[in-house]
C-alpha cells in the first residue's frame, strides 16, 4: 500500500467520513501495510478499529439476509401447502402419506369389528 493511501485513510476516520475511508482502500490493508507507512498507534489502532466495525456489521448484514430469505421461504412453502390446488377427483390431497394413511385406515376398520 502507498503511504499515501493510509493518510488519506486515516485523514478521513479523523474527519468521520467513512465513505471516503473505503474508497481510498480502508479494507485493503494489512498490518504489514500499516507498519510500513509508519503510521502512528493511534493511527494504526483507529484504522484497525473501522475495519473490525465494518466487517462486524457486513457480516450481520448477511446474516440478516440469510434469515429473510429462510423465513421468505418458510411462507411461500406453507402458502403453497395452503393453497394446493385438488387432485383431478376433486378430494383434497391427504396430509398423511400413503403408508400411514392405509395403515391408519386398517386399524380403524379394525376398531369396527370389519
Amino acid at each position: 500500500m502507498e503511504d499515501a493511501r493510509v493518510h488519506e485513510v486515516v485523514a478521513a476516520l479523523q474527519r468521520g467520513d467513512v465513505d471516503a475511508a473505503l474508497e481510498s482502500g480502508l479494507m485493503e490493508f494489512t498490518g504489514n501495510d500499516l507498519d510500513q507507512a509508519g503510521v502512528s498507534s493511534d493511527e494504526r489502532e483507529r484504522i484497525l478499529a473501522a475495519m473490525a466495525k465494518l466487517r462486524f456489521a457486513w457480516d450481520a448484514r448477511e446474516r440478516y439476509r440469510a434469515r429473510q430469505q429462510r423465513l421468505d421461504e418458510r411462507t411461500h412453502k406453507r402458502e403453497a401447502r395452503r393453497t394446493q390446488a385438488p387432485t383431478g377427483d376433486g378430494a383434497a390431497k391427504p396430509a398423511l402419506p400413503t403408508a400411514a394413511a392405509n395403515a391408519l385406515a386398517k386399524a380403524l376398520a379394525r376398531a369396527k369389528g370389519k
